[in-house]
């Protein structure tokens, strides 16, 4: 079975992202959207290729039809409209790793043609195997689109596709609204930095809060897990004065990695089994509100 996390850059406007939704059809397991972030994540998945990338399609579709990136505003890095595709081999074999970056190419390909915008491939998609974060500091720099135009798309920028092993996104909001604690904390988690390993991070303040977020990708989930990973932001966080506020996936989480985590844990958190890819397939996806 593939998985499709389609990242979005819009998290504002409930009526386009109703339409969104509604254009992914039966595979739309999950929709996160987020205001200050300006951000939304829709899972899809449904068994081989076929699901995941069709419902990927009628997602990009609506996307081109629905939105800009021109004058967008919010505090997560971006792209484009239609920001990250990566399609997710949840079974994790050999196969299904070949399935999903020959997939993702695909999808890259008819994204690119259809709507002459340029696209960076990333990890099993690319042959070079770089990763999301080196598209983002290279793009139009000193790498190349893999497909589609030199430049941007004047409405819908540019697009990010990768295949990928699960991965697990978190965002911890802090009790303090310094931004500098939760840049702090998020550098000291960074692998990049000398943090853990398999973790990326960064630190923003959320207005409609007034608080800080620490927020997390778990990237290899055999060295640093979801459990582990939040433990330690909340042990940074005490070292600077301050607590976690509330613990929020953004998506769904792989259900072993749920089952690695302590009953304690999880009550701390709040997660459950609804939370994972598993409990959500062949269900209503969660509403918008």
């Amino acid at each position: 079975m593939l998985e499709c996390v389609a990242n979005v850059s819009e998290g504002r406007d409930v009526e386009a992202l109703r339409a969104i939704a509604s254009a992914c059809g039966p595979s739309l397991l999950d929709v996160h959207a987020d205001r200050d972030h300006n951000r939304s994540v829709f899972t899809l998945a449904g068994p081989g290729a076929r699901d995941a990338e069709g419902a990927a399609r009628g997602l990009a579709r609506a996307v081109a039809e629905r939105l800009t990136i021109v004058g967008h505003e919010g505090v997560h890095p971006r792209f484009g409209a239609l920001d990250v595709v990566p399609f997710v081999a949840l079974g994790g074999t050999d196969a299904e790793r070949q399935l999903a970056a020959m997939t993702a190419r695909a999808f890259a390909r008819w994204w690119s043609d259809t709507y002459g915008v340029p696209v960076f491939c990333y990890d099993d998609a690319d042959a070079q195997r770089r990763d999301l974060p080196h598209a983002r500091r290279h793009a139009f720099r000193s790498r190349a689109p893999d497909f589609g135009p030199a430049a941007p798309h004047p409405r819908l920028g540019a697009t990010a596709v990768g295949a990928r092993a699960p991965l697990v996104a978190v965002n911890l909001l802090l009790v303090t609204r310094d931004v500098v604690v939760a840049r702090r904390i998020a550098r000291r988690m960074r692998e990049r930095d000398g943090g853990l390993p398999g973790v990326r991070a960064l630190g923003f303040l959320l207005e409609s809060e007034r608080r800080a977020q620490v927020s997390l990708n778990l990237v290899d989930l055999t060295r640093t897990g979801l459990e582990e990973a939040c433990l330690h932001v909340r042990d940074l966080a005490r070292q600077e004065h301050t607590e976690v506020a509330r613990v929020e996936l953004v998506g769904l989480v792989p259900r072993a990695e749920l089952d690695r985590c302590s009953d304690e844990f999880l009550a701390w958190s709040g997660l459950d089994a609804e939370s994972t890819v598993e409990a959500r397939i062949g269900r209503p996806p969660r509403r918008l509100p």
